[in-house]
């Protein structure tokens, strides 16, 4: 592997069995359906897409917190056969603060917990530890000895945010960390994610459907459909040259206070139901460009550095 690359997923597949049975069988959920991708050291790199693409399925598979049916996913260079090994280089930062914190319990315990489980530490360690997290994520340590009912959203997540980083991971899964807040807390929690990658040197990949979002904090985007990567590359280049029509209608659905700009080509129809894919290309039932073979063949990834899966630039 790269050294680069901090982490690599080879040919990826993820399904469920739904428990309703349909003539006497079950259901299959193709959610993750071949994903190749390498995520670069000290990176943010967005996986964007439609609400039912497989994007939190990826993150959940990558973190082992969904088993795999096949392919590979290697870390730093090697299979992270041990769980608790894993866990402090990769964590996640989890999209509701209202949820993913436990409410019975203060946050100094909160945040002591991964460092109880997973080291040695002496309590004062510990608590050392503690107090310059939460300084670091921008708040103050008399919030140590409060409840998470007692703050606001953007407040919260920033103690997700703290309790991600206590095990100094070199990975962090941010999955849709701001779409639960309010507009104007939105911008301190992306602004804070940036910072961190800067000066920690932590790689994120960061999971939104909000494409402004992505514009802004990311170096290179992903654009997931149906659990395949259609459309991969740097952040200027998706945004300046987008290739597959269907990064063409999320970018051309962004709203705009420019009037000189139409929103066009806006995506139609609904997402196919992943119980049932369709043949060929897979976005070939809401695709404006549609060619014959496209309802038949699967195109191939074309491109180096922005690649693409699309029969458009079968010639080029």
């Amino acid at each position: 592997m790269n050294k680069e690359n901090l982490l690599k997923i080879n040919d990826l597949h993820v399904e469920y069995k739904t428990n309703k049975n349909i003539i006497g069988q079950k259901q299959i959920i193709h959610a993750v359906n071949g994903v190749s991708l390498d995520i670069k050291q000290g990176e943010i790199l967005a996986l964007a897409g439609e609400s039912g693409c497989g994007k939190s399925t990826l993150a959940k598979a990558i973190l082992k917190l969904e088993p795999i049916k096949s392919g590979c996913i290697l870390f730093n260079s090697c299979k992270a056969n041990s769980l608790k090994t894993f866990r402090q280089f990769a964590q996640i930062v989890f999209q509701n603060p209202y949820a993913s914190l436990n409410p019975k319990m203060k946050i100094l315990e909160i945040l002591t917990e991964p460092l109880v489980i997973n080291t040695n530490l002496k309590k004062e360690k510990i608590i050392e530890i503690v107090k310059e997290k939460i300084k670091l994520v921008g708040l103050d340590e008399n919030c140590l000895d409060k409840y998470p009912h007692e703050f606001s959203g953007g407040q919260r997540q920033r103690i997700a945010i703290a309790r991600a980083l206590m095990l100094n991971p070199e990975f962090i899964i941010a999955d849709e960390p701001v779409s639960a807040l309010d507009v104007s807390i939105q911008a301190q929690i992306i602004n804070l994610i940036k910072e961190l990658k800067e000066t920690q040197n932590i790689t994120f990949l960061l999971i939104t459907h909000d494409m402004s979002v992505i514009e802004y904090l990311a170096d290179r985007v992903a654009i997931m459909y149906l659990g395949e990567i259609v459309e991969l590359g740097k952040t200027k280049d998706i945004f300046s040259n987008p290739l597959h029509p269907y990064t063409k209608a999320l970018i051309n659905s962004v709203p705009s206070f420019d009037k000189t700009k139409k929103q066009k080509n806006i995506l139609k129809g609904d997402l196919p139901s992943p119980t049932n894919l369709p043949d060929g290309c897979k976005f070939h039932t809401r695709c404006p460009k549609v060619m014959d073979k496209c309802k038949t063949c699967s195109p191939n990834i074309i491109g180096t550095y922005h690649n693409v899966k699309c029969f458009l630039y079968d010639n080029h």
